[in-house]
C-alpha cells in the first residue's frame, strides 16, 4: 500500500520508485548575487535550507554569469554557449532556431525536459508565422521544453487565476506588485504585498512543481524550476517584507565624488544618469531617491527578505525529494542567471560591468559521489558549464561541438581537472535596434559598437569596450571594489597588452564550432 504524505496543503502519494533512477532538479533563482549565499550578506540572512544543502553538496564559490540581462544570460545557461555564438544578446533578440539547447539534448537521453517557470527566450521569427503571438513576447519558452507551468513575469496567468480563486479582491495585474499601505499608519517602502506568503508566486510555483513530480517516481525526470524572486519589483508578503528592517548588514558602497571612476568614464557616467529613472519598487515610492542611504537600506532589506522566501521554497522541494525517496537519485543544481548591484556604485539591476552583477552562486549535489559533499571549489567556473555538466551526468558520452562550457563532474568527484580555465569571459550589449539608447546617442556609436567584453582572472579584470571607448583594468586583489582604473597607467601597460591578447585568444578558441570541427570525406563526415 503506498504511503500518503501531507505537505504544505498538498497531498502526494509515494508509489514505487524506478530502480537506478536518475533525476535532475535544475533550479534557477533570478537576480541572486553570490555574496547573499556565500559572502558577508549571507551572514545576516536566514537561509536554513540552502545552507543545509551546501553542507551536503559542492559549492562553487567563483562562479560567474557570461551574459546579461535575463534573456541573454539564460540563453547562455541553456545552450552552453557564449553570447558571441548564440547571439541572443538582449531581451527580445531572437535565438536562432537551430541553436543546440539543453532541452532538445535531454530528449536524446529519453528525458522529457519539464519547465516550471520561464526561460525568457525570444523565438526565431523565421520559424513561426508572422501572426503567431509567440513572437510578440521575449518571454517565450525555449524550443524543446514542455512548459508544465507558465510563470512569466509579464503574464503569469495560472498564478493570477489561482489568486482570484483564493477570494482576494479583484485588482489589475499592473497593481500586483504594489505594496499595501496601512491606511492608519505612515507609508512604507517595505509595506507587504496584498497576498499571503502561502499564495505568493514563489509558493505557487513550488506547489505546482510538487504536484507534477509526485506521480513521476517511476521514471527518470528532468525539471527546470525558475523562481522570479528576488528579481524586482521588490515587494514581499509578510513576514518577508520587513524581516531584515533592523538588521545590521553591509550597506551599499557608493563612490559619489565627481572625480570617481563612476562619474568620469563615459560609459559609467551615462549609467549613473540612467539610474535616476530606474525603478526597483512600484507604488508610492517608485520615484524614491535610491541614493538616499535609508531608502537604499530598506530596498536592500526587502531583497534579502525575498531570498529567505525562496530559501523556504527550495527547502520544500528538497523535503519532497527526501519524503519520496528520491533525494539520493537526483542531481540538484541551484544557481542564478545573473546578479544584482543593490546600489553598489550607485547602480541597481544587473546590466553593468561590475562583479556584483555577474558573480552568482552555484550549488551542485551529485548523489553518486558523496566524497565531494560539503566541499568548496574556488576555481573559476561559468554559467556555460552547467549544461555540459548535466548532460555528462545523465550519460551523454559525446557532447555537442557547439558547447563552450566544460563539465564540472570532476569537481563533483573531488578532482580538480588539469589545465582548468584561468579566466572567465562575459559580454554585455547596451544598444537597442528599435530606438537608440542614451549610450548610442551620447557616445555617437552605432548598434554594432554598443557592446563590451570582459576577461576576468583572479587578480586582474579587463573591461574592453567597442566603439573606441577607453578600456578599464582593475587589480582585484588590491581593489576588490573596482574603483581604480589602471588601463592608462604606464606601469601596467604590459598587463593590459597581456589581457588583451588573452581576450583575443579566448574569442578565437571559442568561435562557433558547430560544424567547423567536422569534415566531409568519402568515408562519411568526420566528427558528425
Amino acid at each position: 500500500m503506498p504511503s500518503i504524505f501531507f505537505f504544505h496543503s498538498i497531498f502526494f502519494i509515494v508509489g514505487k520508485r524506478l530502480k537506478n533512477q536518475k533525476n535532475v532538479l535544475f533550479i534557477v533563482i533570478d537576480q541572486l548575487r553570490a555574496d547573499c549565499i556565500f559572502g558577508s550578506l549571507a551572514e545576516k540572512i536566514q537561509l536554513p535550507n540552502i545552507n543545509k544543502l551546501i553542507s551536503d553538496s559542492t559549492a562553487f564559490k567563483a562562479h560567474y554569469s557570461v551574459a546579461n540581462p535575463c534573456g541573454p544570460s539564460r540563453a547562455s545557461l541553456l545552450t552552453g554557449q557564449y553570447a558571441m555564438n548564440h547571439r541572443s544578446v538582449r531581451n527580445g533578440t531572437p535565438l536562432n532556431a537551430n541553436t543546440v539547447n539543453i532541452a532538445e539534448q535531454m530528449r536524446k537521453l529519453r528525458y522529457e525536459p519539464m519547465l516550471f517557470g520561464y526561460t525568457d527566450t525570444s523565438l526565431d521569427p523565421r520559424s513561426v508565422h508572422p501572426n503567431d503571438p509567440a513572437i510578440a513576447t521575449y518571454e517565450q519558452s525555449m524550443p524543446g521544453f514542455s512548459e508544465k507551468l507558465e510563470m512569466r513575469l509579464e503574464e503569469s496567468y495560472p498564478w493570477r487565476s489561482f489568486i482570484k480563486q483564493q477570494g482576494y479582491p479583484d485588482r489589475s495585474y499592473d497593481d500586483f506588485y504594489k505594496p499595501v499601505q496601512d491606511p492608519n499608519g505612515p507609508k512604507r517602502i517595505d509595506a507587504p504585498a496584498f497576498y499571503r506568503a502561502e499564495h505568493s508566486d514563489s509558493a505557487f510555483l513550488t506547489d505546482q512543481t510538487i504536484q507534477t513530480l509526485q506521480v513521476r517516481t517511476e521514471q527518470n525526470w528532468f525539471a527546470h524550476v525558475t523562481y522570479i524572486r528576488p528579481h524586482p519589483p521588490f515587494v514581499a508578503p509578510e513576514p518577508y517584507n520587513d524581516m531584515y528592517a533592523n538588521t545590521d548588514f553591509a550597506q551599499a558602497k557608493t563612490f559619489n565624488d565627481s572625480n570617481s571612476l563612476d562619474h568620469t568614464h563615459p560609459y559609467l557616467a551615462i549609467q549613473q544618469e540612467l539610474m535616476n529613472s530606474h525603478e526597483v519598487v512600484q507604488g508610492d515610492f517608485a520615484k524614491a531617491d535610491k541614493r538616499d542611504p535609508e531608502v537604499a537600506r530598506t530596498m536592500r532589506s526587502m531583497y534579502l527578505g525575498l531570498i529567505t522566501e525562496v530559501d523556504h521554497q527550495v527547502g520544500r522541494l528538497i523535503d519532497f525529494l527526501k519524503a519520496t525517496d528520491q533525494y539520493d537519485s537526483t542531481l540538484i543544481v541551484v544557481t542564478a542567471d545573473h546578479g544584482e548591484m543593490l546600489g553598489d556604485h550607485g547602480i541597481w539591476g544587473k546590466q553593468t560591468i561590475y562583479d556584483k552583477a555577474i558573480h552568482i552562486p552555484l550549488i551542485m549535489r551529485d548523489p553518486q559521489n558523496s566524497v565531494a559533499h560539503g566541499s568548496e571549489v574556488t576555481a573559476l567556473t561559468e554559467s556555460v558549464d552547467i549544461m555540459p555538466s548535466i548532460l555528462h551526468w545523465c550519460g551523454m558520452e559525446k557532447l555537442p561541438n557547439a558547447l563552450n562550457g566544460s563539465s564540472l563532474l570532476p569537481f563533483l568527484q573531488g578532482v580538480t581537472p588539469k589545465h582548468w580555465r584561468e579566466h572567465i569571459f562575459y559580454e554585455l550589449e547596451f544598444g537597442e535596434p528599435a530606438k537608440p539608447t542614451l549610450f548610442q546617442t551620447r557616445l555617437d556609436i552605432d548598434l554594432h559598437q554598443a557592446n563590451v567584453a570582459i576577461l576576468r582572472e583572479e587578480k586582474y579584470k579587463l573591461v574592453h569596450f567597442n566603439g573606441a571607448l577607453a578600456p578599464l583594468l582593475f587589480d582585484l586583489e588590491s581593489d576588490p571594489d573596482e574603483t581604480i582604473n589602471l588601463a592608462d597607467n604606464a606601469e601596467y601597460t604590459s598587463v593590459l597588452v597581456d589581457m588583451l591578447q588573452k581576450m583575443l585568444n579566448h574569442r578565437m578558441d571559442n568561435a562557433d564550432r558547430s560544424l567547423s570541427d567536422m569534415q566531409v570525406s568519402a568515408q562519411g563526415t568526420v566528427n558528425f
